[in-house]
């Protein structure tokens, strides 16, 4: 049975439909740091260390190393093509239009879900100083803070986000010089601690080395947002030397933050201690480092920080949805309305319909209805996976056709893909054995499923080739 003629659906070429390229490399790191450089370095760390004790630090370099791949990978085709949509049109293109379409749809549903649990988490960061303001009074203010940045350009939203990842950097840059020097010298009234309690309470690996695995199921999402390099590239002034500077000093950053800063907090803090911080402000382990030498005030420190880490993560949650939908929709797989751009080349449709996370919170947390927000953050976990999966098969495919990118390679190449995938499938396994990731596959599954079906009956007619074709051809032209 022959497949349905696509019914053309192209976008007309006008002023009020493409992008404006004005990011800078180092705003696109930025941006890509401002997603994953988040509350899972200063709150969420607790958990991973109590699956895996001191031998946590191995599930951070692996786990780096493994999102390196995806990175990399993804730097290297945007290189070549810095197109709308990021990876989501590269798999239209190099796997098949499905599975573009899927990969762009779970995404978005990624940024959604993210951006409306950060608020939610800004908005108790706020409570932690003003009590009496209401959860949805207070992400409805935030809401109000990253929409607006959004709409105002792209270029106001870079340097918003550049200056909200530099505070997080710089503040993870000081704490390392304290905790290096608490670590190896001491300081007066406190004697160098060494690395005793690396091995003092059961040894390095006191779960064993299958700890180690399961931890690797948390601490992966920890570099979510990476992602991020491939879907401004299409907005980059300079895409192919700004996709080579911000791929490789992203990943090198993000590892070198994560494995230290666990590394200097299970040598200054008993890890069965830092493990049951429970993800309050005020027992989070970098809390524990900064009252080990009497830093005055350290839960309103780090309720800043987090709460910083918070709203910047929000803030480029909603930049990628906004533009995963315009892709979707130029493409004819998502209401052709959300192409529309405004004369500052914003796509306001799209950050429109990408709020409707931050609408969903409020009423949730107005409502008084809870468990939720468990469930969504599950749905992210697992299509996280699946999109990163997606990108490495559809680099294999792109260096099959015998393309490389346009200013630099990931090393390693396809071998280093494979080993990627490897890495991933290893992290999908900790389903059999960590119940919140059997409730990932519980509300992920069905949501694949659906999301095919509704391709197969409605997405499938809609897709005309050449819309894909137009944002290579556009993409090439800016190269």
């Amino acid at each position: 049975m022959s497949s349905p003629t696509p019914t053309s659906t192209s976008v007309p070429s006008d002023d009020h439909q493409g992008l404006a390229r004005t990011l800078g490399h180092g705003q696109m790191a930025m941006i890509a740091m401002g997603s994953a450089l988040g509350t899972g370095l200063f709150l969420g760390s607790g958990e991973a260390i109590g699956y895996a004790g001191p031998a946590v630090i191995v599930s951070f370099a692996l786990g780096s190393l493994i999102a390196a791949t995806v990175a990399l990978s993804m730097g290297e085709m945007a290189s070549r093509h810095p197109v709308r949509g990021g990876f989501g049109t590269l798999a239209a293109r190099y796997l098949s239009p499905f599975w573009g379409y899927l990969s762009r749809w779970l995404y978005w549903i990624v940024t959604v879900c993210v951006t409306g649990a950060e608020l939610v988490a800004c908005a108790a960061y706020l409570a932690y100083w003003l009590p009496g303001v209401p959860i949805w009074a207070g992400i409805l203010l935030f809401a109000a803070v990253i929409i607006g940045i959004n709409l105002f350009s792209v270029g106001s939203f870079g340097v918003v986000e550049f200056f909200l990842s530099s505070i997080k950097v710089i503040a993870v840059l000081v704490f390392l010089l304290i905790g290096a020097a608490l670590v190896l010298v001491g300081v007066p009234g406190a004697p160098a601690a060494g690395f005793v309690e690396l091995t003092a309470d059961g040894g390095f690996a006191p779960m064993g080395w299958s700890g180690v695995w399961v931890a690797l199921s948390v601490v992966m999402f920890s570099f979510g947002g990476i992602e991020l390099l491939s879907i401004t590239a299409a907005e980059a002034k300079d895409p192919a030397r700004s996709i080579r500077t911000a791929a490789r000093t992203t990943i090198v950053r993000l590892a070198f933050f994560y494995v230290l800063c666990i590394g200097i907090v299970l040598c200054l803090v008993p890890w069965r201690e830092a493990a049951g911080t429970g993800g309050e402000v005020a027992t989070s382990p970098f809390v524990m480092v900064f009252d080990r030498i009497g830093v005055p005030g350290a839960a309103h420190v780090t309720n800043l920080l987090v709460l910083i880490a918070a709203l910047s993560a929000a803030n480029a949650n909603l930049y990628a949805g906004s533009r995963m939908i315009h892709s979707l929709a130029s493409d004819g797989l998502a209401p052709r309305f959300a192409a529309h751009t405004t004369a500052r080349k914003v796509p306001a449709v799209g950050i429109a319909l990408s709020s409707v996370g931050l609408i969903g919170a409020a009423l949730l947390a107005f409502s008084g209805v809870g468990g939720v927000f468990g469930y969504m953050m599950s749905l992210v976990v697992f299509a996280v996976i699946l999109v990163w999966v997606l990108i490495l098969l559809t680099f294999l495919s792109f260096r099959r056709r015998g393309i490389t990118g346009a200013t630099f390679r990931m090393p390693g190449g396809s071998v280093t893909a494979v080993v990627g995938l490897v890495g991933l499938l290893a992290v999908l396994a900790t389903v059999a054995v960590r119940p919140s990731m059997q409730v990932a596959a519980m509300v992920g599954v069905p949501a694949v499923i659906v999301a095919s079906l509704l391709y197969l009956v409605v997405g499938r007619r809609r897709v005309d080739p050449r819309d894909i074709d137009e944002a290579f051809e556009e993409a090439e032209s800016m190269r």
